[in-house]
Parts: C-alpha cells; sequence; structure tokens
C-alpha cells in the first residue's frame, strides 16, 4: 500500500453574534478531512496529514524529501499561495522553495498526485485558490479556468461513470448526490471516469514518470454531504485512485 500526505482541509471560523444592542464574536479551528483519512487508513495506506496552516512549515521543500515520505501527494481545499507564500517571503522578501514546483519535480520522477475540489482548489471562489498559475498544473490531467471555476448544485446533482476502468469497476454506475464541484476540463491524453451535472468529475492521466488525478468535488461537506462520504463505494473508489495514482493499480 501507498505512503499518502495529504496537505490541505482544515480552517478557522471566525464568527459575530449579533443579538441587538450587543454582539460578541466566536472562533473555531475545523478539519474536514476524517472520513477521508479513515477510508484510506483501514484500506492498509500509511496517511500523513498536514493541515493547510501548517503547509509553510512541514511540508518538504525538495522532491528527494518530499519522496522519502510519500508515494502519493493529495491537496484538497487549499490554495497556491499556501504553498508559495512563505511567511519569510512573503513578509521579509527572503526566498524560499515553490512547494508547487516540488511537487511537480515529484510526479515528473515517478510520484502521484490527486488534487480534490473545493472552494480553494484549482481556480476556486473568486479564481483565489489560482492553481492554474503554477507549474503543478503541468501535473494534472485537467485543464484549470482562469474564473471562478465553482458549478453550485444545490439541488443536488448524480455522478455517472463514464466507462470501464480499474478506478471505477465494480463501482455502481449512479452515484450519490453531490452539492457542487469545480468545472475542469479534461486534457486530451487524459482519461474521463466519471461526470457529474455534465462536467468531468474524476480524471486520470500521466505526466513524465508519474501520474496525476482529479476530483472535481469535496471528499467532505459541504459539497459531498452525508449520503455520499458514507456511501459504500466512498471508500473503495479513493482507495483505488490513490493505489493507481502510486502506480499499483
Amino acid at each position: 500500500m501507498s505512503k499518502v500526505l495529504l496537505a490541505g482541509e482544515s480552517w478557522f471560523t471566525y464568527s459575530v453574534h449579533q443579538k441587538g444592542f450587543d454582539a460578541f464574536y466566536a472562533s473555531e479551528y475545523v478539519e474536514g478531512a476524517a472520513d477521508f483519512i479513515a477510508a484510506l487508513q483501514q484500506a492498509g495506506h500509511e496517511v500523513t496529514y498536514i493541515p493547510s496552516h501548517q503547509i509553510h512549515s512541514h511540508f518538504p521543500s525538495d522532491a528527494e524529501s518530499l519522496r522519502a515520505v510519500a508515494d502519493v501527494v493529495v491537496i484538497s481545499d487549499v490554495g497556491a499561495n499556501t504553498f508559495q507564500l512563505a511567511p519569510e517571503t512573503f513578509g521579509h522578501s527572503i526566498p524560499s522553495p515553490d512547494k508547487a514546483e516540488v511537487v511537480r519535480e515529484f510526479v515528473a520522477a515517478g510520484g502521484g498526485v490527486l488534487m480534490v475540489g473545493g472552494y480553494l482548489t484549482f481556480s476556486g471562489v473568486d479564481a483565489k485558490a489560482r492553481w492554474g498559475r503554477t507549474s503543478l498544473a503541468q501535473a494534472l490531467p485537467v485543464r484549470i479556468l482562469d474564473i471562478d471555476d465553482r458549478v453550485e448544485l444545490p439541488a443536488g446533482a448524480h455522478p455517472s461513470v463514464t466507462g470501464p476502468h480499474p478506478i471505477v469497476d465494480g463501482l455502481e454506475q449512479e452515484w450519490p448526490m453531490l452539492l457542487g464541484l469545480n468545472e475542469l476540463i479534461a486534457r486530451d491524453d487524459a482519461q474521463t471516469l466519471a461526470v457529474c451535472a455534465g462536467h468531468p468529475l474524476v480524471v486520470v492521466g500521466r505526466y513524465e514518470e508519474g501520474r496525476g488525478a482529479a476530483f472535481a468535488s469535496d471528499i467532505a461537506p459541504h459539497w459531498a454531504p452525508p449520503g455520499f462520504t458514507q456511501w459504500p463505494g466512498y471508500p473503495v473508489l479513493f482507495d483505488r485512485l490513490v493505489r493507481w495514482v502510486a502506480g499499483e493499480l
């Protein structure tokens, strides 16, 4: 089985509660990857999790160091700025490694990458995720739009399998509904394995010596409601995606 490095899928929330004349403030820290991590661990994968706010300090700074700890990198709901703007660079103009380029080099040398959708992956809300402006975009099997790429599906839409592939073989033809995804364009040499609301949902492809995959929706709420994360096919799908990009399937 694979060593998986998951980066992202965490956030801080700061809220204002207004009650008549008075107001008070509350904050919380949330990690959204519990179901995903559990699914991979139960399948036998070794998962290392780096929350969004620790990427600048904990994510490896060169491809060789990354290869020592991971066969597959999963990037979920965290923008490219977090990989490219270290505090010393943004605050003090001191050069630092471009960790998006580190992942590209890792894939080019035989590693695997899976990018998962969300408000801050691919292009994202208000195009703030800006992954299409990084060199890592070359290693993904999709072209990323240069605009806000969210496709909101508040009434829900059921994904469907588009053809045979070891990743989706044996799964239902139609999957539990999703509530949104990022709009992506599959590259000519990539394979689209599932679609949702007419858009590519699962796309896989090769890049130099490695492999890349895109899952255009969430691995957790809100785009992935409980009906999807608790679906028996959920752990099967992501186990197979990880094994495929790792070259094990």
